[in-house]
Order: structure tokens, then C-alpha cells, then sequence
């Protein structure tokens, strides 16, 4: 019997990466199962490409990949044929969304976002170390920002935005400002572009994560699972697909959900 090809889909951050140390350690053993087999990791994530493109070279990642909650897809040279790499983009631009946060501010909205910190400033927030916070900052089409103001307030900056075809989508660490766009878009379109490539062969997409921000990637997959971490209890699985969810967190949970399926699919 044919084995079904399989493709994977990750959220980062409390995912595939340790909440508090982004580090990817524990989750070697899978990493390599997937690279002797030849299965893609797709990483999709609410960081931008400068710091995907930084990971990609620590894990000896090539596959293409997905940034700031599905605002762009990147696809490396060669792929699908395609001589050069190239950037898919998703929803509004940043510059667009920066705009409509502005009124917002005036209007008595009351947050603080990545363009509103320093380096040292954002790398004190975050954890990261300096290299990596500049990285962060370089973002095409979202804004992430911590939230100052009441739960009532909350909900009617999200209605503001929404009327301005924007979504505040809760990640693991920070609110994202966006366009109408989520990480699945970038999913599914990459999902076709294997299918496409395998012709008539059954292809199976897992997807991984651990925060609301992850939900219609999950939804969008043949199996979600989903990361216990800060906000997973919140996170919903679909009961009519073949779901998980893992005991343990972070890297350790991934490394054990994704040895767990590759041995049941034969691999």
C-alpha cells in the first residue's frame, strides 16, 4: 500500500519554539525523522521574513514559508519550477494598517506597537536579543502591539478596525493588527501548489499550533494539532477530523505529536 505524501505545517513561537527562550532543541529528534523522509515544514508564523529566514538557516530549512500570520508566502527558487524566488502577498500592506492604528490612537485607543518601540525597547519586551528584535521590525503587512487599555475598550478597537477591514487577531505574546487574511490563506494556497506538484497522489496536511491566532490554519488542515501552551485551552479542534493534542508543551509537545503521526503513517 502507497504511503500518503505528507505535508507540515508549523506555528513558531510556544510551537515549534519554546515560549520562553524561542528555543527548538527538544523538537530535534522529529526535525530529523522529517528531513530523512523528505517531508516539507512549512513554518507559518506571526514573524516576519528577515526572522524566518534566520531560524530556516539554524534548522537547515528550505522549504517555502509563510510570515506574519499569512501576509506573505514565500517561495524559494526552484520549488515549483520557478526559476527565482518568490513573495506571494495576502491583504492590506503595513503602511496601511500603521494609518488606521493612528486614527485610532487619536480617537483615544490606547496600545503600544512594535513601530512605536526602539530596538532595545522591543528586544526588552520580547526576550529576543538585538539582532533579532531590528529583525522583527521589518514587517510587510502586520502590526503586532501590546494591548493598555479596558476589555471594553478592547472590544470596540476591534470594531473600529473591522470597519476598516482590518482584524486584531490574539497570538501567543501580543495582539496582531491585520488585514483580512489569516495564517490558513497561505496554508491552503501552498497545500494546492504540493498537490498540484504530486499530480494524483493522496497529499495529508498536519498543521501545529498553540494559540487562537492558529485556529483556521488548524481548521484548514487534515489533522490539527494543537501545542498545550499559554492560550491552547482556547484553541478548538475540529471534532470531525482526525485531531490531537499534545501532553506536553512548546518544542517537547511538537517532537512527540509529530513522531507519533509519522509512525502511524509508515514513516
Amino acid at each position: 500500500m502507497t504511503k500518503p505524501r505528507l505535508l507540515i505545517f508549523s506555528d513558531l513561537d510556544g510551537t515549534l519554539l519554546n515560549h520562553e527562550n524561542y528555543r527548538w532543541d527538544a523538537a530535534r529528534p522529529a526535525l530529523q525523522r522529517l528531513e530523512a523522509a523528505s517531508i516539507p515544514l512549512i513554518l507559518n508564523s506571526s514573524k516576519t521574513a528577515p526572522e524566518v529566514r534566520s531560524l530556516r538557516r539554524e534548522l537547515g530549512n528550505t522549504d517555502p514559508f509563510i510570515v506574519e500570520n499569512g501576509a506573505a508566502v514565500v517561495i524559494p527558487a526552484k520549488t515549483f519550477g520557478n526559476d527565482d524566488e518568490q513573495v506571494v502577498n495576502f491583504g492590506a500592506p503595513r503602511v496601511e494598517v500603521l494609518k488606521v492604528l493612528a486614527v485610532q490612537r487619536e480617537a483615544g485607543a490606547r496600545f503600544r506597537g512594535f513601530e512605536d518601540m526602539s530596538v532595545p525597547e522591543l528586544a526588552d519586551a520580547t526576550g529576543l536579543d538585538a539582532e533579532s528584535a531590528k529583525r522583527a521590525k521589518e514587517r510587510l503587512g502586520t502590526e503586532p502591539l501590546i494591548w493598555e487599555g479596558s476589555d471594553d475598550e478592547l472590544a470596540a478597537f476591534r470594531s473600529a478596525l473591522a470597519a476598516e477591514n482590518l482584524r486584531l487577531v490574539q497570538g501567543g505574546r501580543f495582539f496582531h493588527a491585520m488585514g483580512i487574511f489569516d495564517k490558513s490563506d497561505g496554508a491552503r494556497f501552498l497545500l494546492d501548489k504540493y498537490r498540484e506538484q504530486h499530480g494524483g497522489e493522496e497529499v495529508i496536511a498536519i498543521a501545529l499550533g498553540d494559540s487562537p491566532n492558529d485556529q483556521q490554519m488548524l481548521e484548514s488542515a487534515d489533522i490539527p494539532v494543537v501545542i498545550r501552551g499559554v492560550n491552547s485551552d482556547e484553541v478548538q479542534l475540529p471534532s470531525a477530523k482526525h485531531a490531537m493534542r499534545s501532553i506536553k508543551p512548546g518544542p517537547e509537545g511538537w517532537n512527540e505529536c509529530v513522531l507519533n503521526l509519522l509512525f502511524e503513517y509508515g514513516y
